[in-house]
């Protein structure tokens, strides 16, 4: 939909959209923020990275210096979403910065592959208390300012229930615990779709067919041999540009 608050430039529509997003410091959740920057787009990156770690590239500076670097403005949020009052801090930020919120990204995992007897309970909850509660917390701190928005989206990195006799079983591919924190996202993004339909608020689901080239690949679902045969990042942000 287009609004005229946003404008039109040789037939593009350019914006200064509201986007809080979190785990975006890299792979994906960047990808989709650098792919927004490219519109114009205002882009709050809501992760815990402030410093370079060892094995995982780009902290939320340098993820908002690409942003402004790809046309964008950027505002980087010191914010772990375990924690309620870290979130709430981050979202009002946002909003004192870009006047709002038009599009919440539920991006930020915890990823492991292990099957139920080798996985640890503090792994588990870890999981569970940044993909599903993650999600919980982070979307109902920004419903509020998403009902005042013109386009309002929730947009969820997570999977199709495929509960179904799909071909695709995620837990038998990746591993029970870790499918069900994700398919713990998808079933809020699904239960909010309902609930905020009358407000016009989009709520969406996004995941790839196959892997995606990401350092979470990397270190934790089989290294080189599956980064030589996954996708790149861009095909996630341009179906996120899609659905947004």
């Amino acid at each position: 939909r287009r609004h005229t608050r946003y404008g039109t430039v040789t037939g593009v529509q350019t914006c200064a959209l509201p986007i809080f997003i979190t785990g975006a410091s890299r792979g994906i959740g960047l990808a989709i923020a650098l792919r927004a920057a490219r519109d114009g787009a205002n882009v709050a990156i809501a992760a815990k990275t402030v410093k370079p770690h060892p094995s995982l590239p780009g902290t939320i500076y340098t993820a908002a210096d690409e942003i402004r670097a790809a046309g964008g403005k950027a505002l980087a949020c010191v914010c772990d979403i375990r924690d309620e009052k870290s979130v709430e801090k981050a979202v009002a930020d946002t909003v004192k910065e870009f006047g709002g919120i038009d599009i919440c990204i539920n991006n930020a995992s915890a990823i492991y592959q292990t099957p139920v007897e080798s996985t640890s309970t503090k792994k588990f909850d870890l999981a569970m208390a940044i993909n599903t509660r993650g999600t919980f917390v982070v979307s109902k701190a920004c419903i509020p300012h998403l009902k005042k928005a013109k386009n309002p989206h929730i947009l969820t990195i997570s999977p199709p229930l495929n509960f179904d006799g799909s071909p695709v079983n995620w837990f038998a591919r990746i591993g029970t615990g870790y499918v069900l924190a994700k398919y713990g996202m998808t079933l809020i993004t699904h239960g909010l779709a309902k609930e905020l339909e009358d407000y016009n608020i989009g709520c969406n689901c996004l995941w790839p067919r196959t892997a995606v080239a990401t350092a979470a690949v990397m270190n934790h679902l089989g290294g080189q041999t599956v980064m030589d045969r996954s996708r790149t990042t861009e095909i996630m942000a341009d179906a996120a540009h899609v659905i947004l």
